[in-house]
């Protein structure tokens, strides 16, 4: 992002934008941006090469979908916004400016639609997602009617934006790019904060650092909300409070002031008594399995909390909550074997989750086919990634997904398969996306489970692994694998 045009939140209405172009238009942040200018009466177009799945969505709310990029799509715009995925030379970014068209940046837009509103910013290196769904599900179970943007659809919802009629704004801030800067929040949460984005950071302490000056923007009557169970939220948190800053944290910590004990995770969800400043609240659950998602939900309790909130309302909004589409999301049952999609592409967040799917699957066994997201996280963070794909019994690891980006020699997919700590015949790089799903049936056993696991496209994995799952079985292998064909819809998206 160029940072150098970045502009701040209060500066602009979502009405000051005018009809409004976004390049990209169907990637989850993208099109939840466009969700909400749509239900807000701001016209809408987008460019897309794929017909991803959010874009019947946008359609049917009054929105223009063209399907290429062309400097023709800008006609009648007065605003094109666009992503940090799309690079400074693309055709329609570069004919926007070449116009004189307003270009901004996705979080420029965003904050200029909280604008008038007080904004619950959810940043971390993990946890966002299923954090904002949270805090979201709460304040409408408490019928505060809040705006939210969020990274993941709420399975229940079946949305990722809204624009709501309350005073609360709920969205994610992006720490990767310095976007999350943008905001000017009322509450500003940190789920956590550990070693990524060195891209744009360098070091973990300027990262830290850019925690701090986020936590140093909430509004004079705002405050932080930080895990207390983190180490780097923990020194984030330090340094916030010697600026006089006001921060609340969670955890087991028994320094928490929201303080988690006797947590609980099965098949079935989660579970934990909580204690706020000494006094006992009493049971806290959500239908979705994890220690991990327990902790972020500790954190969407807090804030509500804070602001007012009826424990007994926190806790029936959050008991509702579904789970996020790709958090543990279940795709299906083929032939005894349970699919599911996982967001997770972050070592912490892997480990988390596999440890979870592996409680799943019981006495089966766990099948993970992984696609690594950006080569530079997987180039720094290879042996941690490579740890945490050994929880599996079986690893089906692919090429790196990262647009724009150069894969030196000895660096991707081929690199992390040979690092993770499982047998030769227990682990494959399979770089070709149409050879994925053959190779998983080679694999799967009933009883088994399997998980797609990264950042997209490998969401779109899941339903060819239950096709090629579902064709008859053909003779049982040597290696006691059933062995079936590959699905001839398999297609390459590499």
């Amino acid at each position: 992002m160029e940072t150098a045009e970045m502009i701040p939140a209060g500066v602009l209405t979502a009405e000051d934008l005018g009809r409004v172009h976004m390049i990209g238009v169907g990637g989850v942040g993208m099109s939840g941006l466009a969700r909400l200018l749509l239900t807000r009466g701001v016209p809408v177009s987008g460019s897309e090469l794929r017909e991803w799945p959010a874009l019947a969505a946008l359609r049917a709310l009054g929105g223009t979908i063209y399907m290429s990029h062309d400097v023709s799509n800008l006609d009648g715009v007065d605003t094109v916004i666009y992503s940090t995925a799309i690079p400074a030379d693309h055709v329609e970014l570069a004919e926007a400016r070449r116009r004189g068209l307003r270009v901004l940046h996705r979080s420029e837009a965003l904050a200029a639609s909280m604008t008038g509103r007080r904004t619950i910013a959810v940043a971390g290196t993990h946890g966002k997602t299923t954090t904002t769904s949270m805090i979201t599900l709460i304040l409408q179970q408490a019928g505060l009617a809040p705006s939210f943007v969020i990274g993941g659809e709420i399975s229940e919802v079946g949305s990722n934006a809204h624009h709501g009629t309350g005073e609360f704004f709920v969205a994610e801030a992006d720490e990767s790019d310095r976007s999350f800067l943008l905001y000017r929040p009322h509450v500003s949460i940190i789920t956590n904060v550990e070693e990524d984005h060195l891209n744009t950071y360098g070091t973990l302490a300027n990262l830290e650092d850019a925690f701090v000056e986020f936590g140093t923007l909430v509004e004079p009557d705002g405050f932080v909300v930080a895990c207390a169970d983190d180490p780097g939220a923990m020194r984030v948190t330090a340094r916030l409070r010697e600026l006089g800053r006001t921060v609340f944290t969670y955890g087991e910590s028994p320094d928490a002031d929201l303080r988690l004990t006797d947590i609980t995770t099965t098949a079935a969800g989660v579970r934990y008594l909580a204690a706020l400043d000494g006094q006992e609240l009493g049971e806290f659950s959500m239908p979705v399995p994890g220690r991990h998602l327990g902790l972020n939900s500790a954190s969407a309790v807090l804030t509500a909390l804070k602001l007012g909130v009826d424990p007994e309302v926190v806790a029936a909004g959050l008991a509702a909550h579904p789970g996020v589409r790709r958090r543990f999301e279940l795709k299906g049952i083929v032939n005894g074997v349970r699919v599911y999609d996982e967001y997770a592409y972050h070592p912490t967040s892997m480990t988390a989750a596999l440890h979870t799917l592996r409680e799943v699957a019981g006495d089966g066994r766990l099948v993970v086919v992984f696609q690594p997201y950006r080569m530079y996280r997987t180039r720094d963070l290879q042996e941690e990634m490579a740890t945490a794909l050994g929880l599996a019994d079986e690893a089906v690891i692919m090429e790196v997904f990262g647009p724009g980006e150069v894969r030196e020699p000895g660096e991707g997919g081929v690199a992390l398969t040979a690092a993770v700590p499982l047998p030769p015949e227990q682990k494959i790089f399979v770089p070709s996306w149409e050879d994925v799903p053959g190779e998983v049936v080679r694999r799967a056993r009933e009883g088994d489970v399997v998980v797609t696991m990264g950042a997209p496209p490998i969401s779109l994995m899941g339903d060819e692994l239950m096709a090629a799952l579902a064709e008859p079985a053909e003779p049982v292998s040597p290696n006691g694998y059933v062995a079936r064909h590959a699905s001839p819809d398999a297609r390459e998206l590499g």
